[in-house]
C-alpha cells in the first residue's frame, strides 16, 4: 500500500476508532434517550450513529490533509487541538447518554465547540479544504447543543 493511503487509513482509524469506542461505552442507552421529553426537531435515535460516522470520517480526512502539509510547529499545534477535541468528544456521549448528566454534558459540549472552532481555524490556515471539512461537524455540534440544552431543561 502506498504511504499516502497508509497515513489516510491511520488517520481514519484514529477518528472512527474514537467514535466506535465512545459508542461502545454508551451502548444500550438509546432506549432511555427515547423516553426523555424532547425539544422540537429532535431526531430519532438511529440518526445519531449515522451522522456521527460521517462526521468522524470527515474529521479523519481533514486531519490527514493537515498531516500531509509541512508546517512544523503550526501543524503540530493544529493536530494537538484535533487530538484534544477528539478526547473531549469521546467523553461527551458518556456524560450525556450513559450518565444522564445533561447539565454537565451541555457545558462539556460548549468546551467541545470552542475546541473545534479553534481547530477548524488552524486547519483552515494550513489547508482550507481541511478547515472546510469541519463545517458539518461544527453545525452538528451546534444542533447537539440545542438538543442537549432542551433535554436538560425539559427533564432536569
Amino acid at each position: 500500500m502506498d504511504e499516502t493511503w497508509k497515513t489516510l487509513a491511520v488517520s481514519e482509524g484514529i477518528s472512527l476508532g474514537t467514535g466506535v469506542l465512545s459508542a461502545l461505552c454508551t451502548m444500550g442507552t438509546m432506549e432511555r434517550y427515547g423516553m426523555l421529553r424532547q425539544p422540537p426537531l429532535s431526531p430519532p435515535g438511529w440518526v445519531f450513529p449515522v451522522v456521527w460516522t460521517g462526521l468522524f470520517a470527515l474529521m479523519g480526512v481533514s486531519a490527514w490533509r493537515v498531516w500531509q502539509r509541512s508546517g512544523g510547529k503550526r501543524r503540530r499545534r493544529a493536530l494537538l487541538l484535533y487530538g484534544l477535541q477528539l478526547a473531549v468528544n469521546f467523553t461527551w456521549p458518556i456524560l450525556f447518554f450513559r450518565l444522564g448528566a445533561y447539565g454537565p454534558a451541555f457545558f462539556w459540549l460548549l468546551l467541545l465547540l470552542a475546541l473545534v472552532s479553534m481547530m477548524a481555524s488552524r486547519f483552515w490556515e494550513i489547508d482550507p479544504l481541511a478547515g472546510a471539512l469541519q463545517i458539518p461537524y461544527t453545525l452538528w455540534l451546534l444542533f447537539a447543543a440545542y438538543l442537549n440544552l432542551g433535554i436538560w431543561l425539559l427533564n432536569g
